[in-house]
């Protein structure tokens, strides 16, 4: 944990959130040299800060123990370079237990995941969410997305709370976003917001228009020098090289994610393999995916790589077109 805030942390960062998958060894239990591995490789190649146990981390197949070990591990790493944010989620009392060992780990601040399958009103996700920010000192982002989605009042309200600084959305309704970053705007408060949604750079521009900027990015946990590319493309406003990459590769990535329930866990995981880590398989109740997806997803690398290759050869060439990425083989490989 460093002294700085987080939230003037994360307020402009010169690359994409990494969101690390979780390793485990051949007979199933974790693998922490390889997750510190995934974790260093992320933090040297640009991350401008690591989400550890979340939803790509599988937070839901953890143990407690696991998950204190993991947020541990990846706070070491991390040695102050970049914030560390872990997961807290199910039921308030498990948040509340959750969001200690992250504190105890030496995390930075919490992503609040929904709350386990019930659907809460809006004053139920209130309760929820502020008694966890009570609960420790580290700040908290909510993530809205399935059964925790808020009202601009309600996102008010929380906006209002010590230690509550911003708001996830994996929901995709970018009319109700809007809503809530006028709402919080107009009552004076000032808070982050990030797109949360699978392979986020897809909706990057859009969220872009409403003044979302942060975003996780799943693509860079096994391809990082084309989701930097990317990132700094977006950031910079060289358009032609953010929609040749959202064509040629994000957009038919998603459309592979697509393809199979739990792939945008499964199918990430995969990826970090195809980049010479081994990280192990997915946990149940999610399930690998099928091989022949994971080869078409090795053959949208190549491509993605392809077309940062070829903006290179222009850029050298003096055509002017955007700088390329690092060229890196995936995080930690």
């Amino acid at each position: 944990m460093t002294s700085a805030p987080l939230a003037a942390r994360l307020t402009r960062v010169s690359g994409p959130l990494f969101f690390p998958v979780t390793a485990y060894g051949p007979g199933g239990g974790l693998d922490l040299d390889v997750f510190r591995a995934h974790v260093r490789g992320g933090v040297e190649a640009g991350a401008a800060a690591v989400f550890a146990c979340c939803g790509t981390g599988e937070f839901h197949a953890l143990t407690p123990q696991e998950f204190g070990a993991c947020v541990a591990a990846a706070v070491e790493e991390c040695a102050g370079r970049v914030p560390v944010v872990a997961g807290a989620g199910y039921g308030t009392a498990l948040a509340v237990q959750y969001a200690r060992l992250a504190e105890e780990a030496g995390a930075d601040g919490l992503l609040a995941m929904p709350p386990y399958l019930v659907v809460a009103d809006q004053a139920g996700l209130f309760r929820h969410y502020s008694e966890l920010a009570a609960a420790t000192s580290l700040d908290v982002i909510v993530y809205q997305r399935d059964n925790a989605v808020l009202t601009p009042e309600t996102a008010v309200a929380l906006a209002r709370v010590d230690g509550i600084i911003g708001f996830k959305d994996g929901l995709g309704d970018l009319d109700l976003m809007q809503r809530i970053v006028s709402a919080v705007r107009s009552a004076g408060l000032d808070t982050l917001y990030f797109n949360g949604l699978p392979t986020a750079e897809l909706t990057g521009p859009a969220y872009r228009g409403i003044g979302i900027t942060l975003y996780s990015s799943a693509v860079f946990c096994f391809a990082p020098d084309i989701a930097l590319a990317f990132h700094r493309a977006l950031a910079s406003g060289d358009d032609a090289l953010a929609n040749r990459l959202l064509d040629g590769f994000f957009v038919p990535l998603v459309e592979l994610r697509n393809q199979g329930r739990g792939y945008a866990v499964s199918l990430v995981k995969a990826g970090v393999r195809l980049g010479g880590l081994h990280v192990g398989e997915v946990r149940p109740p999610l399930s690998e995916p099928d091989p022949g997806h994971v080869e078409q997803l090795a053959v949208l690398i190549e491509r993605g790589r392809a077309l940062l290759a070829a903006d290179a050869d222009a850029d050298a060439s003096g055509a002017g077109f955007g700088a390329a990425g690092t060229g890196a083989a995936g995080v930690g490989a």
